[in-house]
Parts: C-alpha cells; sequence; structure tokens
C-alpha cells in the first residue's frame, strides 16, 4: 500500500519537483501551498516572526489531520521559522534541508551556497552551522544573493528566473563547490551540471535518497505491527 506524504510548499512551482522527483516510488502525494505567508515575511514588516511561525504550526497542524503518514516541508523559510519542538508530532516530519546540509557537511572544501531570497539566507545558514555543529562538522561556506531575481518566480515568471539562476552559477569562482539552497534554483542547476560537468549540489537530489528510505522504513514498521 502506497504512503501518503503531504507536501507544504511556499509556491506552485514546487510541485512540479516534487511530483517529477518522486513520481518512480511508491509514494502518494498531497499538496499544500500557502505562498501569500512567504510574500507577508518578504514584504510586511509588520507581521512578526511569531504570527509567521504561528501560521506553519498550524498548516502543519492542519495538514498531519489529513490522513497523510509523513509530512515534507519544502520551504526553508518555514522550517527556519519552527522550533524543534513544533515539529515534534505523532506524524513524521521531513525538511527538505536536512539531507542536503547533510551533503554540504561531507565536503571539507571551500563552499558557496546560493540564493534567489533574501529573507531566507538568515535562517538556513543558522539551521546549517547548527547542523554542522550537532554533528561536529566545519564547514567552510559564503552565501550569496543572486539580486534582483526572487520576484520573478513569485510573479510566475519562470524562465526568466531560471535563466538568471544559471548565469550566476556560470559565473561562479572554479575553485569553490557550489550549491543552491532553494528548490526553485533546481532546473538551473541541473542545467548548468549538464552544460560544465561542474557539480552543484541541490537539495532535491540529496532529499529523494532520504525521503523515500525513510517512507520504506515506515512502511515496515506498520508492516511488523
Amino acid at each position: 500500500m502506497k504512503k501518503r506524504l503531504g507536501c507544504l510548499h511556499a509556491h506552485y512551482s514546487n510541485i512540479d519537483y516534487i511530483e517529477s522527483a518522486l513520481s518512480s516510488y511508491e509514494i502518494e502525494l498531497s499538496h499544500f501551498v500557502d505562498p501569500g505567508l512567504l510574500q507577508r515575511v518578504t514584504n510586511d514588516e509588520s507581521f512578526t516572526d511569531w504570527a509567521a511561525e504561528k501560521k506553519v504550526k498550524n498548516q502543519i497542524e492542519w495538514i498531519g489531520q489529513t490522513g497523510v503518514d509523513a509530512i515534507l516541508i519544502t520551504c526553508t523559510n518555514y522550517i527556519a521559522l519552527l522550533k524543534k519542538e513544533q515539529l515534534a508530532m505523532s506524524v513524521p516530519i521531513f525538511l527538505i534541508d536536512e539531507p542536503y546540509f547533510e551533503a554540504i557537511c561531507r565536503i571539507q572544501l571551500p563552499q558557496t551556497i546560493l540564493f534567489t531570497n533574501p529573507a531566507t539566507v538568515s535562517g538556513t545558514m543558522n539551521r546549517l552551522h547548527e547542523y554542522a555543529h550537532i554533528h561536529q562538522k566545519t564547514v567552510d561556506i559564503e552565501a550569496v544573493i543572486i539580486e534582483n531575481t526572487f520576484d520573478l518566480i513569485m510573479r510566475g515568471q519562470k524562465e526568466e528566473y531560471l535563466k538568471q539562476v544559471s548565469s550566476a552559477l556560470k559565473k561562479m569562482n572554479e575553485q569553490r563547490v557550489v550549491s543552491v539552497a532553494q528548490l526553485s534554483m533546481v532546473p538551473a542547476a541541473q542545467e548548468v551540471e549538464l552544460q560544465t560537468s561542474k557539480k552543484v549540489i541541490n537539495p532535491l537530489n540529496t532529499l529523494v535518497s532520504s525521503i523515500v528510505g525513510q517512507l520504506d522504513l515506515l512502511k515496515k514498521e506498520s508492516g511488523s505491527q
């Protein structure tokens, strides 16, 4: 029997990435999208972190009540808003950034992590350094924002958005390992890999192997009960 995975996204464009990545596995996907929350976090100074945190908490609690076997949060900004105790639910919660952090922490070379959404940088980098500390890893990494691009994806101008991300990736220092932090940047990262044969770490590739393994474990545990 297929396991049901509820996916919480900040933008509709993320649905296709997850659907394509997991289409060949025995997983039934349900998608929940709230682009308004990210817009308020990014543009509304009166919208407090507490209000944003409460909104995300309510969302994952709602998803957990829809009969899913697990929840996947694909927005790093959402993840950064939540406290660990808020992730302790009867339904397992998968975070897209943790397998990505694991891949980054295995590399002992200078690295650059690219963002398009400035509001995501602080929370993601704090979580990365916390993850590295907990796992006793040292990372030599800098964060770089591709300026004036995030509004493009929020307005639905995906082609122009990916064009600008690809251009930035091609200009990166060859001496540094490069990764992209956001799911929306994955197609550009994959295109640049094909064109240049240079590895670009992305959160989608690292997620797939992790989530499939964890869902298989859940299936075995439920079968043994």
